[in-house]
């Protein structure tokens, strides 16, 4: 099962980012400018975080299986749709359906995780669902770059469709079913139940870090393209080799990590994976050599690995519906993503790089500093008998 998620996540993650690299190429196909088919960006991004607040609570309800295989299918109808649309505003509106039908998928699959896994031994599955995550974030962007000049950014969608039907297949033979509740909570409960987790005091400080941390990756990994380009002239090949480098320390040591956090606590492994992104940002300001800076975003990728998969940890511990607790998680986690894209153009648009690197690591090391006495609480826990 857990192999089975880890595939899935990695196939989603992979579509959503491998849109960015062939911006420029759907530009000309459609005739239309850069600016307007970029904004297939955030019409993906900003419905698929505000749809995790509805799958959440129907998996509640009806369970976690029917609604992780039916936003499979709905990924599978719909990316194979994307490759059929011949003008940038179909294009826009086809990711956003996409959005809206596959959104289900990773944020149900950590609520899986939350009901079969005890919680001293959840840090490490939800290491490899993690992993699968960042691997699909570095694939999606290499396999945008160096895959459309061999099969066309329609081959790209096509291809995706087809991984999720083969991913289908293996579902609906693996995938555990989970027990309904016995009573439904009325809509009024669901509404007090999000006020509940965002009023409890680990709530707070969870999803607030969950937040911080995925603007500060967002931003600078939204723009590590236009980033080595500019520094080191790379054409899409180099770009694509450098940036696939992102997801391999989630990809190898994810499930390492997972189980550092429970043998030793989340309040040691979130303020070091924070306090490892601001050195890395600090560094990418500074004049590198091509090689320092490669080494540098895959060590940014560990980072990442180091703090939001033990966030989500904790978030599957928090109080309530398990569902509705992990898509206010990735609600949040897709609105930092959004908007730290946007918070870094505003920052580098006026100052350049290096400016934009140093004020995200400036605040990242901000953030490691506070998550200390803020997670100090967070140590491990034995496992029950």
């Amino acid at each position: 099962m857990l192999a089975l998620l880890t595939t899935a996540a990695f196939l989603i993650f992979a579509q959503i980012f491998m849109v960015a690299p062939i911006l420029p190429r759907l530009a000309e196909v459609f005739d239309t400018a850069p600016g307007f088919v970029g904004l297939a960006v955030p019409a993906y991004l900003v419905p698929y975080g505000a749809m995790t607040l509805v799958w959440g609570p129907l998996s509640d309800r009806v369970g976690r299986r029917p609604v992780i295989l039916g936003s499979l299918v709905a990924f599978i109808a719909l990316t194979a749709a994307t490759a059929l649309v011949d003008s940038a505003g179909a294009f826009i509106a086809m990711r956003l359906a996409t959005a809206i039908g596959a959104s289900g998928v990773v944020p149900i699959a950590l609520a899986l995780i939350g009901d079969l896994v005890p919680f001293h031994r959840r840090g490490y599955a939800l290491g490899w669902l993690f992993g699968g995550m960042a691997g699909g974030m570095a694939a999606g962007a290499a396999g945008g770059a160096l895959g459309a000049p061999l099969l066309g950014w329609h081959g790209l969608f096509l291809t995706a469709s087809v991984s999720g039907l083969m991913l289908l297949t293996v579902a609906l033979a693996v995938l555990p079913a989970t027990p309904r509740p016995t009573t439904v909570p009325p809509l009024r409960a669901v509404a007090a139940g999000y006020v509940a987790l965002l009023r409890h005091a680990r709530g707070q400080r969870t999803y607030g870090y969950v937040l911080i941390n995925a603007v500060l990756h967002s931003g600078i990994y939204t723009w590590l393209g236009v980033y080595l380009h500019q520094r080191f002239g790379l054409g899409e090949l180099g770009i694509g080799l450098t940036l696939l480098g992102y997801g391999i320390p989630g990809l190898l040591l994810g499930p390492v990590i997972g189980r550092l956090a429970d043998r030793y606590g989340r309040a040691r492994i979130i303020p070091a994976g924070l306090a490892v992104g601001a050195v890395c940002a600090l560094l990418l300001a500074i004049p590198l050599p091509l090689l320092a800076v490669q080494a540098s975003i895959i060590t940014l990728s560990l980072g990442y690995d180091m703090t939001q998969p033990p966030l989500g940890g904790i978030v599957t511990d928090l109080p309530g519906h398990r569902g509705q607790a992990m898509g206010l998680n990735v609600f949040t986690l897709f609105t930092g993503m959004g908007f730290g894209s946007l918070a870094f153009e505003a920052v580098l648009l006026p100052g350049g790089f290096p400016t934009a690197l140093l004020v995200f690591g400036v605040a990242a090391a901000l953030g490691a500093a506070l998550a200390v006495p803020l997670f100090h609480t967070e140590q491990p826990r034995a496992a029950v008998e």
